[in-house]
């Protein structure tokens, strides 16, 4: 696939996830956080299927993958956006972006190196780093929460599990992809993921079974199906495309993007306020994801003239 390929994914997720925040924050305010994670995984995941078999693209994966498969699907989607949805009940979507998303590109990394699926490099180091620095700058002020109790420091911590387990599972997913294809692995792991979340809602979310044959009101539908679309049928697929084209550091560099993005849609569509703090928090992670993105290719430069 092309460099120009990749770069095209690569924004289209940064837009797509970077709007699914708010979705997620909407949603999980009126029903119970994990009930609503899991039936939006579940009928995406049904979805997928039924494309895949149209298409003829449907690979059933081997025996001695299953395993690994089960992991990736618990990893990707049960115990990354179970604990996610359940947290942002506790912590506002400011401070959860912030340490989700700056985690998640350093995780990628960590378990890439540690499971042989990317190299070590200093230049992607810094720029992950910068992009962490872009993103305190962004959302710190927003990020500061004097009255943290008990329930916050919980949800904190969950948030913060669901960047780890879900750059754990994205490391797992790379062969699986390169294997059977990211229709294949896309709904499998969202149909397997969302009925073990569905699984656990139904056992301790007490209110989950009410609410499963209960009508939503329009803005958790609407965010619901935000989710389901954009945010699973569209984004995760590209997503994992990605992770099988450019490894998961570079794939995962979308968390300094989306964002950047955000602010800018809020400031065109809401009218809200952009300041100078902000513009240089968003330059500084566009810079970090240039860093991520071409880091082999300014290495080699750098390598030529040291040679020269």
């Amino acid at each position: 696939m092309s460099s120009t390929g990749n770069i095209t994914k690569f924004l289209i997720l940064c837009l797509v996830w970077g709007l699914t925040w708010i979705a997620v924050k909407v949603g999980v305010t009126s029903t119970p956080p994990m009930l609503f994670a899991a039936t939006r995984f579940i009928f995406a995941g049904l979805v997928l299927l039924g494309w895949g078999a149209a298409r003829g693209v449907l690979t059933l994966p081997c025996v001695r993958h299953i395993g690994r498969l089960l992991v990736t699907s618990l990893l990707m989607i049960t115990l990354c956006y179970g604990p996610l949805f359940w947290g942002m009940k506790f912590v506002p979507s400011g401070t959860a972006a912030v340490l989700e998303m700056s985690l998640t590109p350093l995780a990628l990394l960590a378990f890439g190196i540690a499971l042989g699926e990317e190299r070590w490099s200093g230049i992607r180091l810094g720029a992950m780093m910068l992009g962490v620095t872009g993103l305190i700058i962004l959302f710190g002020p927003a990020a500061a929460t004097p009255d943290a109790g008990l329930w916050t420091i919980f949800g904190l911590v969950a948030v913060a599990w669901a960047a780890i387990s879900s750059a754990w599972g994205s490391v797992l997913a790379r062969p699986l992809v390169s294997g059977y294809g990211s229709t294949t692995l896309s709904a499998s792991t969202t149909l397997i993921g969302g009925i073990l979340l569905l699984s656990v809602s139904l056992t301790i979310e007490t209110d989950a079974t009410a609410a499963l044959v209960t009508l939503w009101n329009w803005q958790a539908i609407a965010g619901w199906l935000f989710l389901v679309i954009f945010g699973s049928l569209i984004g995760y697929s590209i997503y994992l495309q990605l992770l099988r084209d450019i490894g998961p550091a570079r794939a995962g560099s979308f968390a300094f993007v989306s964002p950047a993005i955000a602010v800018a849609v809020g400031a065109i569509l809401a009218g809200e306020t952009v300041t100078f703090q902000s513009i240089t928090g968003m330059i500084l992670m566009m810079l970090a994801a240039g860093g991520c993105l071409f880091a082999d290719r300014i290495g080699a430069v750098v390598l030529m003239r040291k040679k020269a």
